[in-house]
């Protein structure tokens, strides 16, 4: 069993990675988000996107992107948390973290059969979506576990 640590890559190893997966045909996934308090809803959904390949690759939104897009009272968890926490599940074979605000320079390097988004998000609309397809792949929404949201929980928790 690898180390949680050894998990969370850079975009540079990552690309090493990615280049060895793919000359030994390994079906690559790609998901990506925030993933600020992990919750069971996670949980099923990273499940179900492993299950579409055979390596599971989630992208992370550093800190600065995650204020940007949720606003100044988030992220809950610092990146590296965030990282480590999805690098310790067994369905999730690595992690990287970006500062944009969509994942599109990721991809471009990963170039994934799969990316993953959940069942809120239309594939049409998804600004990432042409990178992916530009290099063969293609975008899936997942359905999500109804009754968790991250946002949800925490306005639950401010009553």
């Amino acid at each position: 069993m690898r180390s949680i640590q050894s998990k969370i890559l850079s975009i540079e190893a990552l690309k090493s990675k990615v280049q060895s997966l793919k000359r030994s045909h390994q079906r690559i996934v790609t998901t990506n988000g925030c993933f600020d308090i992990l919750h069971w809803g996670h949980l099923q959904y990273l499940e179900k996107a492993r299950a579409l390949g055979d390596v599971l690759i989630c992208a992370i939104n550093q800190d600065a992107s995650v204020k940007k897009l949720k606003g100044p009272e988030r992220p809950i968890h610092s990146e590296m948390i965030r990282a480590q926490q999805i690098a310790a599940l067994e369905s999730v074979d690595f992690v990287v973290l970006f500062g944009e605000d969509t994942p599109e320079k990721v991809l471009e390097v990963i170039q994934p059969d799969i990316h993953v988004k959940g069942g809120d998000y239309n594939p049409e609309l998804l600004p990432e979506r042409a990178v992916v397809e530009r290099h063969g792949g293609k975008v899936q929404c997942l359905p999500l576990a109804a009754g968790f949201s991250t946002t949800d929980l925490l306005k639950k928790l401010g009553d």
